[in-house]
């Protein structure tokens, strides 16, 4: 028998939505928040500068030699 399996477990929820109300939350949840945003701040940055230096040693290698 062929059909679709339903799955009642709950869907994970989001740990923030951008511009999401915030009057519900503790102060303690708005930490938590803050926290998980300044560490996905940090990856952020590690990753761009990551890419930069990738796209500068590119750059460097294929630049035009007079």
């Amino acid at each position: 028998m062929a059909g679709f399996i339903e799955d009642d477990r709950p869907a994970p929820k989001r740990a923030h939505e951008i511009g999401q109300d915030l009057s519900q939350l503790s102060v303690a949840e708005i930490d938590e928040r803050v926290a998980l945003l300044e560490a996905e701040i940090a990856r952020l940055g590690e990753a761009r500068l990551k890419k930069t230096a990738s796209r500068s040693a590119a750059d460097a290698f294929f630049r035009k030699r007079d």
